[in-house]
């Protein structure tokens, strides 16, 4: 029987820093790391979403340092982002989603500065960050009468989701995932189609390059869930991949020296136009 990695098994690693915080408002979790690889620029950036089911007490961006990290030494800058989950003041509806919007078009503003080259940018998350950085990508998609409509949001041509959430309306109806259900009302709110501006399949077709990396064995996201979205996503018409790596979990996804981990760098730096 085939051992699957634990997140003490991943956080109990050395842990590398980032290049810089900086913050993007005014409370804790409004920060954004940025891992910068050496020498000059312009750097291929990969705007990076954490998970932890929405939920600031599972996790925060520093779940993802040692993937940054290892993206980091390939020569890809990454754009880390933190936001309130939930379980945190001003955070679900809509603050959650504000947060992640207010972080993600901040790097278009200092992109420049930070000497990153966003017409090689992606956005990556994992878990919840899953669902997060396809909703970044659709925001173009939000009904205009939606208070997280904007009419120039920060625009992103592929996204790479790892062991993702997509559908929050099956995720509310699905016991089986690691994150529960009730969660979902959390996020969403109480209000008439909650799911219109927040969950995947409502936006669809997104017009966003999507490439799903799934543990076949994740026991925390069915997986199911990743062949239930490149279904929904390409009858809409998009572009969608899926990568099913045998053998594998959940955490193996973010986890330098997985096999889950060495196939999406490969996705990765493919989508970004950088040599392996």
């Amino acid at each position: 029987m085939t051992d699957y990695l634990t997140w003490p098994d991943l956080t109990a690693r050395p842990r590398e820093t980032p290049d810089a915080t900086i913050a993007y408002g005014p409370d804790p979790l409004q920060r954004i790391d940025l891992w910068r690889p050496a020498g000059a620029g312009p750097h291929p950036v990969v705007l990076m979403v954490h998970g932890g089911c929405w939920q600031t007490g599972i996790a925060d961006r520093r779940l993802m340092d040692w993937a940054a990290a290892d993206l980091r030494r390939q020569g890809v800058a990454v754009w880390n982002i933190d936001y309130r989950g939930v379980d945190r003041d001003g955070g679900g509806y809509p603050g959650t989603f504000r947060d992640a919007a207010a972080a993600a078009d901040r790097l278009r503003m200092d992109a420049a500065g930070h000497d990153l080259d966003l017409t090689r940018m992606i956005a990556v998350g994992h878990s919840a960050g899953g669902h997060l950085a396809l909703w970044l990508a659709a925001r173009h998609r939000l009904p205009v009468a939606s208070t997280l409509h904007d009419p120039d949001p920060l625009p992103i041509r592929h996204v790479v989701v790892l062991g993702g959430l997509p559908d929050l309306a099956a995720v509310a109806a699905s016991p089986d995932n690691g994150c529960g259900t009730a969660v979902i009302a959390q996020l969403v709110g109480d209000r008439p189609q909650p799911f219109a501006d927040t969950s995947i399949p409502p936006l669809l077709p997104l017009g966003v390059a999507q490439t799903l990396v799934a543990g076949r064995e994740d026991r925390i996201v069915p997986y199911r869930m990743a062949i239930d979205h490149r279904t929904q996503a390409r009858a809409a018409g998009d572009l969608v991949d899926l990568h099913t790596v045998a053998d594998t979990g959940h955490v193996e996804l973010i986890a330098p020296g997985s096999a889950a981990w060495t196939r999406t760098c490969t996705l990765i730096l493919a989508a970004l136009g950088v040599a392996a």
